[in-house]
């Protein structure tokens, strides 16, 4: 099940912000009303991509 789009964002794994990002471009293009949304979205998908991965080898 796709959490609510009033869901806070932080809460999500990087895996959940990715669906959320898909979910955006599931027509082939982002709606311009959606766009913040879309830049808030990345930009918390990068910060939990940092953390799921974790410190290099």
């Amino acid at each position: 099940m796709s959490p609510s789009r009033n869901e806070p964002v932080n809460t999500m794994t990087a895996s959940e912000l990715n669906a959320r990002i898909r979910e955006l471009w599931l027509d082939g293009e982002l709606p311009d009303d959606r766009r913040g949304e879309y830049e808030a979205l990345v930009l918390e998908w990068a910060a939990a991509a940092r953390v799921d991965v974790g410190p290099a080898a």
